[in-house]
């Protein structure tokens, strides 16, 4: 497995602070895409943070390509639903902000800056935003800043690409233009992906496997593994088989909310004459 979690729980504060994940195991293999739902609140972004080492876990352990996780990972790329675009940047100056910060590639910037900039520019290409590499910004639509922030996470080429809710603040067709343009640069470069989304469509459109959420503590309550041919299409969303995966996952998450509700002090409140 390239990424495992083995028993992880996360408490934040001290004993009596608030549980956020508890008891997970999960295994997501060398190239695998993977996608994180649940309700909200079921500490699925506290789960990124585990996997990139941002945060250490309050008991189990959590490894990367072999090794526990001590600390920031420098094999992993990020992109957010916010693009967190430098303003004072150009679109290709921003997609190359990694190479100033990650080795080697920091080290070898100044001396093959052409080299890289060749790279910046053909993965701009491959994401549609060729002749946009001087633009800044605020000159971009939505979809367009998102692209540019998935060529700023891949461009040194991360072992490991997290995606939080990158497409949630997009409007429907540009989402699932981006489904296909995130999907192309993963055939094309097999790196490891998690993905973490409300959007079921959007996670059963690009996973292998999905891993469904309980509400908080957050558990894995399931497992699923997408069996449907790539690359996929939008009409494919339409398919039984995959309108069925929908409605299966859709149920267990309805339970899990369900379930979280009754459990918590104010749902035990409300129930009282």
């Amino acid at each position: 497995m390239f990424v495992e979690l083995d028993g992880v729980s996360l408490r934040y504060g001290e004993t009596q602070g608030t549980l956020a994940i508890e008891h997970v195991d999960l295994g997501i293999e060398p190239g695998q895409f993977a996608a994180v739902v649940g309700p909200s609140g079921c500490g699925k972004s506290s789960l990124m943070k585990l996997v990139t080492g941002l945060l250490p876990p309050t008991a189990g352990a959590v490894r990367v390509a072999g090794r526990t996780v001590g600390g920031p990972l420098k094999i992993v790329g990020m992109a957010f639903q916010n693009p967190t675009l430098l303003p004072w940047r150009d679109t290709l100056s921003n997609t190359m902000l990694p190479l100033e910060i990650v080795e080697p590639h920091r080290s070898r910037l100044r001396r093959h800056k052409e080299e890289y900039i060749t790279l910046a520019k053909k993965l701009l290409a491959a994401v549609g935003l060729d002749g946009f590499e001087q633009k800044q910004p605020w000159m971009l639509s939505g979809g367009m800043q998102q692209r540019a922030s998935l060529c700023r996470s891949l461009i040194h080429s991360p072992e490991l690409l997290m995606l939080d809710e990158p497409f949630a603040a997009l409007d429907a067709f540009t989402r699932e233009e981006l489904w296909s343009v995130l999907q192309d640069l993963w055939l094309e470069r097999k790196f490891t992906c998690i993905l973490v989304t409300h959007d079921l469509r959007e996670a059963a459109y690009l996973a292998d496997v999905i891993f469904v959420m309980s509400a908080r503590p957050g558990r894995i309550v399931a497992t699923h593994r997408i069996d449907l041919p790539r690359p996929r299409t939008i009409d494919m969303t339409f398919d039984p088989k995959f309108v069925e995966i929908l409605h299966t996952i859709r149920g267990q998450i309805a339970q899990a909310r369900t379930e979280g509700r009754a459990g918590s002090p104010t749902a035990a409140k409300a129930d009282l004459p």
